[in-house]
């Protein structure tokens, strides 16, 4: 069974989905978090689902890295920013206030992002985070928009987890996630790379543009030599 953490704002329903399919509906258990790679360094999960960069990841770890995430910037409902929907640009909002907004070490602390929303839906101020973190944590009163600041550091979603606790479990989820099927699954994708490389050796040991005439055999020398007397 493998044991599965993911950050809030990653929805991996599908990979889950496609996993169970594969397996079994008991062969996954999956628990969410907003600090996803905690959970991973407490033991209680075999694979993570996080966000990055994250410092207490070292080398010890194995990281999959899997796609980039949107700024986002949210707003009140009832603002004017909500009523045109576009995306926005620091100019925009520069009289505002910021409730929250990410570091230039692109840290997300998603207990104060979800904190700082409940500021913006009581009307007041903004908030600056991954765009899929705001589209997940916003209520009714506030609108996830896109955001247009290239001085917003970039975060990603990746897998992590231990190089010790490496296992065919683990490798079917990252498969999973990064679009193997049934049809293409980790153990045919072996069994057909052997056989494929087996085909090609013999391509090698097979003499290429000459042909050997084998020896005659010995009750037949004899007469050869006579004909040519």
């Amino acid at each position: 069974m493998l044991r599965l953490v993911f950050s809030t704002g990653t929805e991996p329903g599908k990979w889950f989905r496609r996993y169970r399919d594969m397996h079994s509906a008991e062969s996954l258990v999956t628990l969410d978090s907003d600090d996803a790679t905690s959970t991973l360094l407490a033991g209680e999960a075999d694979l993570a689902l996080t966000r990055l960069p994250d410092p207490r990841i070292d080398d010890s770890f194995h990281v999959v890295r899997l796609y980039e995430e949107a700024p986002g910037i949210a707003v009140p409902k009832d603002s004017v920013y909500a009523e045109v929907g576009e995306d926005l640009t620091p100019e925009d909002v520069a009289e505002e206030i910021v409730n929250y907004r990410i570091g230039a070490d692109a840290l997300v602390d998603v207990p104060s992002v979800r904190t700082a929303l409940q500021v913006v839906a009581a009307n007041v101020g903004i908030v600056v985070a991954p765009r899929p973190l705001l589209k997940v944590l916003s209520k009714k009163q506030v609108v996830a928009l896109g955001f247009n600041d290239p001085s917003v550091p970039l975060t990603e979603i990746g897998l992590v987890w231990r190089k010790a606790d490496d296992s065919d479990e683990i490798q079917d989820f990252v498969g999973v996630a990064k679009g193997r099927t049934r049809n293409t699954s980790r153990n045919n994708v072996q069994k057909r790379s052997a056989r494929d490389k087996a085909k090609a050796k013999q391509a090698r040991r097979k003499p290429q543009g000459t042909s050997k005439t084998k020896p005659l055999p010995k009750r037949y020398r004899g007469s050869q030599q006579r004909k040519r007397r």
